[in-house]
């Protein structure tokens, strides 16, 4: 039996839910539907949103056409670990209306702007998506980027309703950039001021829209390829647009809270969104908590022998080296509130423990150079000025990387270049040991700083790179 509206009564007992259009969402991908689409169905579910999502393609191939050939229905299915409970369940999602292709339908598309109760866009058109792209024009059927597409929908509106200011949108990008609604804004007001738009569009803008930065955080692992066959005998129904994800998410949306009450997904249990004047401290503790654990465990799991994120929790040394990390080094080099960043944390290590994912530490090893930069470094920086010595852990973190990028380092040809010359010269003795580590922590490319400059920091990464390199990670790691 196939997955659709006509066969949906069998499958569940009940037909869709008709709501009109309240969301139009960029973006048919796994990410949004076992996000934002599973979010608003949870919400509907409890009659508190009573609205559906238009989605529209971004790019000229897509999953348009096998969205709409089930009608927009779609499982989810969520795997994980939740407060020590194993969970495993799925969900026949119901809150999508239907797709559009605007490359192919076009008319369709520019004339959803005249939905009278459309009142939100959310996207994810991936992080390449929010960019300027010179040449377009009002007149493109369709323009290619996501901000003119985006642009000529919202001039559309601002014409059919007559420069009404009550029907201006409100645009919540879910794309994994910083300031990600700042972004798309600018782009926005830099195309309607190069298209020489109506004057009174840009005045409509300000008055009637909202751009909203946010925050997203959940695994979504898409279609579980290997296990269709099994799967599909289980649910009793063939879904070609199956979708799975763990049971953590987290939505921060920086903007006005009297917008809640028109999107009151922070209502439904489960959902976790947060609307806050400033997401600032909620990135921070994302990118130095959970990224920064993955960052600064990594390479050094790896060096010792474990190759999976779940098996570093397994491993009673690594264990210990993170726990010790998280606890001594990272959560009080942040100002923020230590009962939610120790809660988080704990958060994090059932999610990393989760036994459906295996997330191999050798694919997130890749462009270990920048990341620590934006992961791990802020934390060692804040640490030091707070504590006027060197964090033992993040120090032998960073050493450790020096030490994979002999032989394992996955990086741009620049950075693996420079580490080869580097290592040319070094030849095993504590003095070369020296050299060698200032010369990579005094490359301003790597690092925006030099910080061989920095004493303290610079004496701790060189010695336990020269113990790394004479006794070995796993005698040093141990010892820590």
């Amino acid at each position: 039996m196939e997955l659709n509206k006509k066969n949906l009564g069998t499958i569940i007992g009940r037909e869709k839910d008709e709501y009109p259009v309240k969301v139009l969402q960029f973006g048919e991908g796994n990410f949004l539907r076992g996000f934002v689409d599973w979010m608003i169905h949870r919400t509907n579910q409890k009659g508190l949103f009573n609205g559906s999502v238009r989605v529209v393609q971004p790019l000229e191939n897509g999953l348009i056409t096998m969205l709409n050939d089930q009608n927009g229905l779609y499982t989810l299915i969520r795997r994980g670990l939740f407060k020590g409970e194993v969970i495993n369940d799925n969900e026949i999602i119901t809150s999508i209306e239907r797709g559009i292709n605007p490359y192919t339908e076009y008319d369709d598309f520019i004339q959803s702007a005249d939905l009278p109760e459309l009142r939100f866009v959310v996207s994810n058109t991936t992080e390449a998506g929010i960019v300027y792209r010179g040449g377009e024009s009002i007149d493109d059927k369709p323009q290619i980027s996501y901000p003119g597409k985006l642009t000529a929908f919202l001039y559309r509106r601002f014409k059919t309703f007559n420069k009404s200011i009550d029907k201006g949108l409100i645009i919540i990008p879910c794309e994994l950039i910083d300031r990600n609604g700042d972004n798309l804004k600018k782009i926005v007001y830099r195309l309607a001021n190069e298209w020489i738009l109506d004057k009174e569009f840009i005045q409509w803008l300000d008055n009637s829209c909202a751009f909203f930065n946010t925050l997203v955080d959940r695994i979504v692992t898409g279609y579980p390829r290997n296990e269709v066959e099994d799967l599909t005998k289980e649910l009793g129904y063939k879904d070609n647009l199956l979708d799975s994800s763990e049971v953590f998410n987290l939505w921060v949306i920086e903007g006005d809270k009297k917008y809640s009450a028109e999107l009151p997904l922070a209502e439904t249990d489960g959902c976790n969104v947060i609307w806050t004047e400033d997401m600032t401290p909620y990135r921070t503790r994302k990118v130095r908590i959970l990224n920064g654990i993955h960052t600064m465990m990594c390479l050094p799991a790896y060096l010792y022998g474990v190759e999976t994120v779940g098996e570093c929790l397994e491993n009673k040394t690594v264990r210990r080296f993170i726990d010790k990390a998280v606890e001594t080094e990272i959560i009080p080099s942040i100002n923020f509130d230590k009962k939610e960043l120790t809660e988080f944390a704990k958060d994090v290590m059932e999610r990393f423990a989760n036994p459906f994912i295996k997330h191999e530490l050798l694919s997130i090893s890749l462009n270990s150079v920048s990341k620590y930069k934006a992961r791990v470094l802020p934390t060692v920086l804040e640490y030091i000025e707070l504590n006027k010595k060197a964090p033992e852990l993040l120090s032998f973190s960073l050493a450790s990387l020096m030490h994979f990028y002999k032989e394992h380092g996955k990086d741009s040809s620049e950075v693996l270049e420079y580490f080869n010359r580097a290592y040319k010269d070094f030849n095993g003795t504590k003095e070369s040991g020296e050299i060698f580590t200032k010369n990579i922590m005094s490359n301003l490319d790597f690092w925006g700083q030099d910080l061989a400059l920095i004493k303290l920091f610079y004496k701790k990464v060189t010695h336990y790179f020269n113990e790394i390199e004479s006794k070995g990670i796993k005698s040093v790691m141990e010892s820590l």
